[in-house]
């Protein structure tokens, strides 16, 4: 009785922090929170800005994850480009593509989907401008470590500009809205719905979901006491089992209905301009959307560039087309993928049970054509969760030093390991608006910066094609 008393304290504690949090930083217009039309016109801009690069340096920026210029690009750092991309997908692709998806389709209808997929596209451009600064403005520190992201290219960046006092105010806030990131969506999001896949498979287990907490966290801290190196090696490895596992069980279910496609797309699109599901028609079909879209890969966030400026390479600009393909298979491929499997199944609008959500409704979907296949995404979903936790670690811990110093990086560890637990034991809708609140604070400053960097990304971006040609 007082475990059970405890933990609901605990989730009512952290109920109330989350509302009073969402009072202070989130407002809107006309309905719309200024975030979201913050996050849709930056990739707006940086699309038009950069030429629509998304499109054009779709297919280089694939040679380069190959490996058909590591032997021109390779330069100081601590991870390969690929490693790189594979930790930066990492910290993207996972329970948003999973979870998230799912909840998109419950809170929006199937008409979410769409909207995602277009946020996504713009996303590709912003990803594009902050995995390039990331590199251009990041630091080696004397034992061959480097420091990078958006609170370096923010302070040293807009320094160079005349700029140094809101550089420093900026660097400061995107630090702190990414500590807390990776406590909520990088970390209680998924030690959440990596125990709520559990719990559907073994029902007895849901009491237990304290143990849980204190075994995903020691797993965790086993990997993290490495640092990006080994974040790097774990990530490279799991990243690219776990996606082809997933992708084949989507593709396997789309294709024995395969009949049902056609009306699957055509719902997609014909909800997505005709919403019914969800409170405030299109506009607060377009507000979840982005939310979800931003939730699953980070596009306009900035925390890929702080993965990214860790990789060997003298090009910055190759760093950031790489980093152009992450919006794109994490929502544009797989978020795609998985609303299909729930669509073509039946598993959504009035034929969603009223007691699954997020994972859950995922499972659900894939048990109505491979029985066993739930068992299998159990353990999927938790490597997704795990692979996201040790790399918001990642990202968490160097804005703690760029706050704090070097030496107090324990501290920090320490309290990413304690919120693995109370990830595991607060509800789920508590999580979400805690992560969603936590992740699209960061674009607030990450933007700002970048809107002032791009001059300087354009002309680089120009001069790199007349390189290459």
């Amino acid at each position: 009785m007082r475990t059970l008393s405890l933990l609901n304290t605990i989730d009512l504690i952290f109920n109330q922090i989350v509302s009073a949090i969402e009072q202070v930083l989130f407002f809107s217009i006309g309905g719309i929170p200024v975030i979201i039309l913050w996050i849709i016109g930056g990739g707006l801009f940086f699309t038009l800005r950069f030429g629509f690069i998304s499109i054009r340096g779709f297919k280089h920026a694939i040679d380069i994850a190959r490996g058909k210029y590591a032997n021109e690009t390779e330069g100081v750092g601590e991870v390969s480009p690929f490693q790189a991309l594979a930790t930066a997908l990492s910290g993207t692709v996972g329970l948003g593509n999973i979870a998230g998806v799912a909840i998109a389709i419950q809170i929006g209808g199937a008409g979410a989907v769409f909207w995602m997929s277009m946020a996504a596209f713009l996303g590709m451009s912003s990803k594009f401008i902050e995995c390039t600064l990331g590199q251009q403005y990041r630091q080696i520190n004397p034992d061959g470590t480097v420091a990078g992201g958006p609170m370096y290219y923010l302070t040293e960046g807009l320094d160079k500009l005349g700029w140094s006092k809101l550089g420093k105010v900026l660097g400061i806030l995107f630090a702190i809205f990414c500590m807390g990131s990776s406590f909520g969506g990088g970390n209680m999001f998924q030690a959440n719905q990596s125990f709520a896949a559990l719990t559907v498979l073994f029902p007895g287990i849901e009491s237990y979901n304290w143990v849980f907490g204190i075994i995903v966290a020691l797993l965790v801290g086993l990997v993290i006491v490495g640092g990006i190196s080994r974040i790097g090696v774990v990530t490279s490895k799991l990243v690219p089992v776990m996606i082809t596992i997933y992708l084949v069980a989507c593709l396997w279910v789309i294709g024995l209905n395969i009949t049902e496609i056609p009306h699957a797309i055509s719902t997609i699109f014909q909800k997505a301009f005709s919403p019914v599901a969800v409170e405030g028609g299109l506009v607060g079909l377009l507000v979840q959307s982005v939310r979800r879209s931003a939730f699953s890969n980070g596009a306009g966030l900035g925390s890929a560039a702080i993965a990214h400026s860790a990789a060997k390479t003298k090009e910055p600009i190759r760093e950031g087309l790489v980093a152009i393909l992450e919006p794109f298979i994490d929502t544009i491929v797989i978020c795609n993928l998985t609303a299909l499997v729930i669509i073509v199944t039946g598993m959504y609008g009035d034929n969603i049970p009223a007691d699954i959500s997020g994972s859950e409704l995922t499972a659900a979907a894939f048990a109505q054509v491979i029985s066993w296949f739930p068992y299998v995404l159990a353990i999927v979903i938790f490597l997704f969760g795990f692979s996201t936790m040790i790399t918001w670690s990642y990202y968490g811990e160097r804005c703690w030093a760029f706050l704090f110093g070097e030496h107090n990086i324990l501290i920090y560890k320490g309290m990413f390991l304690t919120c693995i637990f109370i990830g595991s034991v607060v509800n789920l809708g508590a999580v979400v608006d805690f992560s969603d609140m936590m992740l699209l604070s960061m674009a607030f400053p990450n933007l700002i910066g970048c809107l002032f960097l791009s001059q300087k990304v354009a002309k680089d971006l120009q001069n790199y094609w007349l390189k290459i040609s």
